[in-house]
């Protein structure tokens, strides 16, 4: 997907590249054509013109004072004649009167703008017969009084087409393309460049992300170049040695927490060992009625709270064998039932005031480390017991190659703002209850023994309500796991 998405930011790139190279090929393509179409259509306009005004120049003064329509006719019929390689047609119009030769159509519009400015005009269109030009041209000429410029009345016109004027057009629309299409090509050897350029850094901080997502800290890349990208580079590098410097600093802290718990621990079993010895003693003196009511009430108490505490040192200890990965597994072939019915026996729960047992008919064989599954069994089960309601519910078979346990409380269920974290270290889902009757790592030390049989542990609600944990695991392991 990365890929992918590196190839599409390539793509855009380069497309954007082209467009933009596109766009300004077309442009001073456009204003080119535009600049030539003028500069062809003024030129043979302007040399038109010249033609026209010499010939009318040099046959108008021979046409009679008050001319008929036969001596225009026959102005007109001499302008063909000489209209040579021009190839116009002319005819010739007097005061509001139509135009006599061979020039038509003429516009109404270009006749009045002749008679009231008396100058020279013309209009371009592309009407049939074709594109073509006409030149409305009035006549002026001394009058015998001797006023100079005075208007004869009489207008030539002259109409000739453009047909190879626009054929240079065409021309130059096909030399335009002609040469953008090359440039094109050309401008897409540059756009890969700079693509290639300007990604490569991007994919070289992907790689670098890849492998700091992987644990390798110690990544760091090569800052080129002045730019925005040797900015973000510089900005990954920084954030990289500040991650590999928390990590570490994180590392040590947890070494040190671990190594803590497990030197603590270590200290406490001895004089734990002692107090238990010592309190066992005098349980049996507060049972017998030796001491006195207060005083035996005092000796339970603190016969209670040094076995919680023994336990919790234990726990402590289990799982500092975990973290330090000196937790060895034993495997023994045993029967699943007899296996299920020894945790309860040793915990003393009773069924089915307590547990109730959905075991197989047959005593199905299973390869496991006997105490570790103990472990397992009980912290659930104990588990249910005090956040559920009795009796729980515990299932176990072998379905394929792998043994399932179920353990399911009657309970209300756990929240599922909790669900993700019930297999975390001290993790109590009521943080006003400052303390329990659990040391809060059986749940933490199922799973861990869990994983050491390569097997896995998780926690849900039941549909009809309650939790209910499932145990899997190889049900016969070929060797036991390193």
């Amino acid at each position: 997907m990365k890929f992918a998405l590196a190839r599409g930011l390539r793509t855009r790139l380069v497309v954007a590249f082209l467009l933009v190279a596109a766009v300004s090929a077309l442009i001073t393509a456009a204003l080119t054509f535009r600049q030539a179409r003028a500069g062809i259509l003024q030129r043979t306009q302007n040399a038109a013109v010249h033609d026209l005004r010499l010939q009318v120049d040099s046959l108008a003064p021979n046409l009679p004072p008050e001319p008929t329509d036969t001596d225009l006719r026959g102005l007109a019929q001499q302008l063909d004649r000489v209209g040579g390689a021009r190839g116009w047609t002319t005819a010739v119009s007097r005061n509001d009167g139509p135009p006599i030769g061979t020039a038509h159509p003429i516009s109404t519009a270009l006749r009045t703008e002749a008679m009231r400015s008396n100058t020279t005009v013309y209009e371009r269109t592309g009407q049939a017969p074709g594109p073509r030009l006409v030149i409305a041209m009035p006549v002026t000429y001394d009058a015998r009084d001797g006023q100079a410029g005075k208007p004869s009345g009489l207008v030539v016109y002259a109409a000739l087409s453009l047909r190879a004027e626009q054929a240079d057009i065409s021309d130059l629309i096909t030399a335009a393309w002609a040469g953008a299409v090359p440039a094109l090509a050309l401008a897409a050897v540059p756009a890969l460049f700079a693509a290639r350029r300007v990604l490569r850094p991007v994919r070289q901080l992907r790689t670098a992300a890849e492998k700091i997502t992987a644990g390798v800290l110690d990544t760091r890349l090569a800052v080129t170049g002045k730019d925005e990208l040797a900015e973000l580079t510089g900005t990954f590098n920084t954030m990289a040695t500040a991650l590999q410097r928390d990590d570490a600093e994180l590392r040590r802290m947890e070494a040190n927490a671990r190594r803590f718990a497990a030197d603590v621990s270590h200290e406490l079993r001895t004089p734990l060992a002692a107090m238990a010895a010592v309190t066992d003693a005098l349980d049996e003196d507060a049972h017998s009625g030796e001491l006195p009511p207060d005083t035996a009430d005092a000796v339970l108490l603190i016969s209670d709270e040094t076995r919680k505490l023994a336990r919790m040192v234990e726990d402590l200890m289990e799982i500092s064998r975990f973290d330090a990965g000196a937790a060895a597994l034993h495997l023994d072939d045993v029967g699943l039932r007899t296996l299920v019915r020894k945790t309860l026996e040793l915990r003393g729960w009773r069924e089915p005031e307590q547990v109730v047992t959905h075991l197989p008919e047959h005593d199905v064989r299973v390869r496991v480390d006997v105490r570790r599954i103990d472990v397992v069994l009980a912290n659930l089960i104990a588990n249910a017991l005090r956040h559920g309601a009795p009796p729980v519910t515990v299932r176990a078979g072998v379905i394929g190659q792998s043994l399932v346990i179920d353990v399911a409380d009657r309970g209300p269920g756990i929240a599922a703002d909790v669900l993700p974290h019930v297999f975390d270290r001290f993790y109590k889902a009521d943080v006003a209850r400052t303390r329990s009757e659990g040391s809060g790592l059986g749940l933490a030390i199922a799973m861990e023994n869990a994983h050491l049989h390569r097997g896995t542990l998780s926690a849900a609600n039941a549909p009809g309500g309650g939790a209910v944990f499932t145990l899997t695991l190889p049900a016969n392991p070929e060797e036991e796991p390193s």
